[in-house]
Parts: C-alpha cells; sequence; structure tokens
C-alpha cells in the first residue's frame, strides 16, 4: 500500500502493528509522534473477523475479535485525542460494517462487536465536538476487496455454490446492481476527514448501495 501511495506522488510511512495487541499500538503511535509531532486525522481499520454462528465460536475467538474490532479504536482514540485538543482540530473515522445497520448472516462477531464501536463513537463525539474535533463511522456493505473475497470462498464452500454464484447473490440484494467500488469509500472517508465535513459527527454513514432496508 505504501509503494502505491509513492507511486502515486505522495509520501508513506509504513508500521508494522497488531491491533489485538495494546503495546503494538502504543508502539505504533509512539512512531507516529516522532515522526509527525502526533496525529491529525485518525482512520480505523481493522482486519474483518472470522465467520461463524454461535456455536462455531470459542472464547478465545470472541477474546481476539473484542481486541481487534474494539479496543483497537479505543486505544488509538485515547492516544491522539490529546494532540487533536492541544490543537482544536482533528477527525476520527472508524470503519466498521454495515451489519451495525442490518446483521449479515454468519458473521456473528461481527454483528456483536462492531455496533459497540458506534457506541462508542457517538459517545465520544459529544465529548469532542467543543475542541473542535469531529468522530464518524462508516459503514461499508459490500465492496470488492479481498475480505470479500474471503468471505464468499467461504459461503461458497458452505453451501456448495460457486464463488461466482455467491458474487450474483450478493449483488441481486443490493439496489444499485453492483458490489462498491474500494476508490468510492475511499472518497467519503476523505470528505469526512476534511474541513468541509467539521459540521458533521457523530454519524454513521452506510456504504452499501443502498442494501440496507431500515429508514435510519
Amino acid at each position: 500500500a505504501a509503494r502505491e501511495v509513492e507511486r502515486a506522488g505522495g509520501e508513506a510511512h509504513p508500521f508494522r502493528c497488531d491491533l489485538a495487541d495494546a503495546s503494538s499500538i502504543r508502539a505504533l503511535l509512539e512512531a507516529a509522534e516522532r515522526r509527525f509531532g502526533g496525529v491529525d486525522i485518525l482512520v480505523t481499520n481493522s482486519g474483518g473477523p472470522p465467520p461463524g454462528s454461535f456455536a462455531d465460536l470459542s472464547d478465545e475467538q470472541w477474546q481476539t475479535a473484542t481486541e481487534s474490532l474494539l479496543f483497537s479504536v479505543i486505544r488509538l482514540a485515547r492516544g491522539v485525542l490529546p494532540y487533536m485538543k492541544e490543537k482544536r482540530w482533528g477527525r476520527i473515522v472508524s470503519l466498521v460494517s454495515v451489519s451495525v445497520k442490518q446483521p449479515i448472516e454468519n458473521l456473528l462477531l461481527s454483528n456483536a462487536i462492531r455496533p459497540a464501536v458506534v457506541g462508542f463513537a457517538k459517545s465520544l463525539s459529544q465529548e469532542t465536538a467543543p475542541h473542535g474535533i469531529t468522530v464518524n463511522c462508516v459503514a461499508p456493505g459490500y465492496t470488492r476487496t479481498g475480505r470479500l473475497d474471503e468471505l464468499a470462498a467461504a459461503r461458497a464452500k458452505r453451501t456448495g455454490s460457486s464463488v461466482e454464484g455467491v458474487f450474483r447473490a450478493w449483488e441481486a440484494t443490493i439496489p444499485a446492481g453492483r458490489l462498491g467500488r474500494p476508490e468510492e469509500l475511499a472518497d467519503l472517508v476523505v470528505f469526512l476527514a476534511s474541513e468541509r465535513a467539521g459540521y458533521l459527527t457523530g454519524l454513521t454513514i452506510p456504504f452499501d448501495g443502498g442494501s440496507v432496508r431500515g429508514l435510519m
């Protein structure tokens, strides 16, 4: 990813970090502070937990998913907020999942834990708004990434379908008739991180081609 940024003319400083490990997150925050002085924009995005129903999941899987999905956001926010408050400007955007609006079959860990991130972000947004800091969530639906390829393969194996058939079935549930593109998702995140989005905070915005049926 860093090489792609550099090929496009940007500057990137990759850092290997295990978001399920508190000491690894501390090392990341310390490295960012040494290089940049602090963090103005934090975008949290951890890998999705393994699929599975309730009977499939162990205590260890629940614990790991909670550490990587929820505590990673809490620890990263705790680390960047002092600098943001000092500058009286900051942006925190957490990528969650459309499962926070509408549970997804066989993704119990995501369905259960990601809504806690939304609750945390909404509460934090109330505390940070007076400091010029916004906190929002983006809830991607079916977006053509490597993660979706993994889920399609798992679903195909479980149901006896083909991977192509799984993708066609997903597309049939989306009013837009297609999967989302990663660059479209990136555009939304960039906007929320911009100066123009300074009056938007405490939101959870679906990126789903209209697939969520709820009103709110």
